[in-house]
């Protein structure tokens, strides 16, 4: 293929910390290989989304993200449902995106050397979710969680320490103390349903929290949404079952639901919604897949 023209984006915190200067490293390996690049790195991420903007207004066959989920996130909502495609070298912490694509997901010099090979190639097209709260709409490239993971999620951001991966688990270890069971009013492709649970995920891809495989069945290809709900649980059946779920396993509980859907509604009171690590705000929320939204650059089989 010939040269391509890159927009280039990278998180705002990659500059200090193990993460200085991995940005720079892309945009080298990327002009080495002959693309033209333009690298954009702000202060904050709403300053970044405008940067960004306005630099695929100007033409652009491809988005680069250099960062962790929020990242992926801010490529997935600003190129699906366009012509642009989207490369990811992920420097983050869960990294779900990057493992539903197939990336090496904790080797930044793989990943760029992988995506600098796969930039000699068409991208591919995938799936895309959108999820739509009041006016307001948004797209997802992986999963979109309603319950405990949303609430985790919550606590998470609250806390000021400690940093990185170990905020997460001190945040669930926090809200596994208080676990509470959730009233949902659901509507599946049309079907309405009450159901009292502590968890409810749609899925385009196969995990959260990195590498938790909630559905490990969904496809990104296949035109529809996988959706998990699991039944109100003790604080130490919930456990068992998280325990399980890193080895695919869960399936199998009676109290664990799958559906596959087009079209979800998920209305809950005092639940806030998170779509790939990013915060979408109180339900109700109606969920819906585009089918062959989104052009990838993916690992191997993808």
């Amino acid at each position: 293929m010939p040269p391509l023209r890159l927009v280039v984006a990278v998180n705002p915190s990659a500059s200090t910390g193990r993460r200085r200067g991995v940005g720079d490293g892309v945009v080298a390996a990327l002009r080495d290989a002959g693309h033209t690049v333009a690298p954009l790195q702000e202060e904050s991420h709403a300053a970044l989304v405008d940067a960004v903007r306005r630099e695929l207004d100007r033409g652009a066959d491809a988005l680069v993200v250099v960062g962790g989920d929020g990242m992926v996130a801010l490529g997935v909502d600003l190129v699906a449902g366009t012509p642009v495609g989207l490369g990811v070298v992920p420097t983050g912490t869960g990294n779900d995106m990057a493992r539903a694509l197939g990336l090496p997901h904790d080797d930044v010099a793989a990943a760029t050397r992988l995506l600098v090979h796969r930039l000699e190639q068409p991208a591919t097209v995938i799936d895309a979710g959108r999820v739509t709260r009041g006016d307001e709409s948004t797209w997802f490239g992986c999963m979109l969680s309603a319950g405990f993971d949303a609430v985790v999620n919550e606590r998470a951001n609250r806390l000021r320490w400690p940093r990185g991966r170990r905020r997460y688990d001190l945040a669930l270890a926090l809200e596994l103390l208080a676990l509470r069971h959730l009233a949902y009013r659901l509507e599946i492709d049309g079907v309405a349903s009450e159901v009292r649970g502590t968890l409810v995920s749609v899925g385009n891809g196969q995990s959260f929290g990195g590498g938790m495989r909630v559905l490990p069945h969904a496809r990104l290809d296949d035109g529809l949404l996988d959706v998990l709900v699991v039944e109100r649980l003790t604080r130490l059946q919930f456990v068992r079952l998280f325990a399980r779920v890193a080895a695919g396993t869960h399936l199998d509980d009676p109290r664990v639901h799958v559906h596959r859907a087009r079209r979800v509604v998920i209305e809950s009171d005092d639940v806030v919604a998170y779509a790939d690590g990013e915060r979408i705000g109180a339900l109700p929320v109606t969920v819906e897949v585009a089918p062959g939204a989104l052009r990838v650059y993916g690992g191997p089989g993808l």
